[in-house]
This record gives C-alpha cells, structure tokens and sequence, in this order.
C-alpha cells in the first residue's frame, strides 16, 4: 500500500508541456500568446496545489465534498458542474448539478456526461464507487481562463480550458480526455505512483488506458474497433495530426510543421532520458499504453473485460509501490493474469506484450 494513504494529490494535465513549449516559440502570436499563457497558468496552478498540501487543505475539501449523511450509497453518481466564465477562479458558479436537464452550453453538457461514463466505467465493470472508492462527489469547472490550452486534475476536482481554436479546441470534447484526468485521481487514492520517470510514464500510462477504455465501452467497441488514439478531435483543422497520443503505435498521433513529430517511443529501446516533463512522463508512457494495445488486441473482444481488469487489479491491488518501474507494474500484470486465468491466452497475451515492447518481468 502507499505510505501516505494515497491522497497526496498531483497537478496532471492533459496536454505534455513539450507541446506547449514548441507553440510557445512559434513566430505567430495567435498561436504563441495562448501556449504561453497557459504554460503560466499551469506553473502557478501547481504551486497552488502544492501549497495546498502544504497546508493541509485537502483533508477539509475531502471533508466539505463528502455527502452528507443519508445522501445517496455511492451507487449513483454525484456531479457538479461550474463555469468560470474565462477567469481563473475555481471552481467558478454552478451551472449544473446532479439530475438536472442539459442546458444549452454544449461544454456543460460534455463535461457533465464525462463524468457519468467515467463514473459508469468503474461502478458497473470493476465495482468501484467513484474515483475515490467511497462515492466522492464528481466536480468539474469549465471555460477555464481564455484560449487555455488544456484540461487538468488538481487533486480535487476537473478543469477545462476552451483551447485556443487554432491548434486545440474545446477540452470537453474528447471524452477519453475526461477519463484520462479523473483516472489521475484513481490513481492518487491507490498506488500513488511518484510523478517521475518511468513512474511517472506510468502514471500517465494507466490514465491514457482506463480513459480509451472509457470511450470504448461509452461506444461499445471491441479492441478491434477501437481507434486506440488519445484526444481525438481535440486538434484542430490546421494541424496535421489526428490525437494526442496513440497506444496502437506510439509515435504516428501528429506530424506537424508548428506541433513537430510525436515523440513517443513505443518500445524501452527508445526511453527517452530527458529532465523536462518530470523526466518525459507524457512521452515514455507510450511503452506501457503499447503494451496494453499489444495485450488486449491478442485477447480480444471488449478490452475492459480482462486486460483492463489486469491493469485495474494491478493498480488497486496494494501491491504496486510509488516509485514501481515498468519491469514491477509488468510483473505483476503477469502476476494478475496468472491469478485470474490460469495458464491460458491471456497470460500468454500479457507477457508476449512487455516482452514486444521490450520490458523484462522480474
């Protein structure tokens, strides 16, 4: 199990700051203001959020976000959504709560069905009631800022920025990019996995596979149906790119003269060593989310069923350390599928996967 009970919270957000340095270089300013304002506003959001913890400012908000006694078992989902109407105040006012009828901002509507099919996912496949385990309330502001390029997990609650129209558009489009930020906080209330290096990647790694998992079971698609990209139709129509990130072949999401070439290695041959992104966490999780493509494509069928159910056993199992490496979360992957089905295909699968993508089990 974590040391710290897994609640210390981690500012992620979706977009890799590699990309937003890139824009923030470029020579036009209607795509460099917008990346540059956002790299400084995630600066100093994630100085609020380590304050925060400082503070010990979480432990209240855990307290003030509960239900009330009496208020629902944690089997129905409880969500709110809220507008900051382009400031930067959080959570901003309330536009829409649990229940109540869609309104006419399409943003509010996305969100707040984001958060359903996250919630959906786990309730009804793994059994577990909200990212936290014990039914914690779903919130999410949106209309971050102005032209904010990107969608983060504070350790509380979801933000989304409107995107600059140029190179991103609206953050709540995408529904795997919803699911990839409320997995962050799966995450901070089990493994806790250090937001570093190849813990880092995996970190990343395991909210880029439950938030394709997400999208796939919202659109009831087998691993043979699914797109296997992260972000799609979050680019817009100039760029040359089709997502953020794909699992299916790590390196092919975008080739673009402003955004460059994607850069993930889909095999640890190709880890790439660098100190910026907290040691290139967005980057080197392609090696994990490759492996889960290779796993599930070669078991088949729905990709929640089994080699999600692997992944989810793995990360709330109490056995997968903070600062695990690819080579600990791949052994007891083959740990899970040796548990759960013997010596059969999907044993078989998950270890033919991490020995694809290079990483040995121990």
């Amino acid at each position: 199990m974590t040391t710290n009970g897994g609640h210390e919270p981690v500012f992620c957000t979706i977009v890799p700051p590699h990309l937003l340095d890139k824009l923030a270089r470029d020579s036009d300013p209607a795509l460099s203001g917008p990346a540059r304002r956002s790299l400084e506003r995630d600066a100093l959001e994630r100085t609020r959020r380590r304050l925060t913890t400082v503070i010990g400012a979480q432990a209240a908000a855990d307290s003030a976000a509960a239900p009330a006694e009496g208020e629902g078992d944690g089997d129905q989902p409880d969500r709110t959504v809220y507008d900051a109407r382009h400031t930067q105040n959080l959570p901003g006012g309330k536009v829409r709560d649990e229940g109540s009828e869609p309104g006419s901002d399409a943003t509010v509507n996305r969100a707040y069905a984001g958060l359903g099919a996250t919630f959906e996912l786990y309730l009804k496949v793994y059994g577990r009631r909200s990212i936290d385990g014990e039914g914690l309330p779903l919130q999410a502001t949106v209309h971050f800022d102005r032209d904010y390029d990107n969608a983060f997990w504070n350790g509380e609650q979801m933000v989304f920025g409107d995107g600059d129209g140029e190179i991103f558009l609206d953050f709540t489009i995408p529904v795997d990019v919803i699911g990839h930020e409320l997995t962050h906080g799966v995450t901070q209330y089990t493994a806790n996995l250090a937001y570093f290096g190849q813990s880092g990647a995996l970190n990343e790694s395991l909210s880029d596979v439950f938030g394709s998992l997400i999208k796939q079971y919202t659109l009831g698609q087998t691993a043979a149906d699914a797109d296997w990209l992260i972000g799609a139709g979050l680019l817009a129509p100039r760029v040359q790119g089709r997502a953020l990130r794909s699992m299916k072949a790590p390196g092919t999401a975008y080739d673009d003269d402003v955004l460059g070439k994607d850069p993930q290695p889909a095999d640890l041959a190709h880890y790439v060593h660098t100190g910026r992104d907290n040691g290139g966490v967005h980057i080197n999780s392609g090696i994990p989310n490759h492996a889960f493509y290779l796993a599930a494509s070669a078991i088949g069928g729905y990709a929640w069923e089994k080699t999600g159910q692997l992944w989810f056993d793995v990360l709330t199992g109490g056995d997968l350390k903070e600062d695990a490496q690819f080579a600990d979360f791949a052994t007891l992957t083959v740990k899970a599928a040796r548990e759960r089905f013997g010596a059969g295909v999907e044993l078989q699968a998950v270890e033919k996967a991490w020995e694809e993508v290079g990483v040995r089990t121990l």
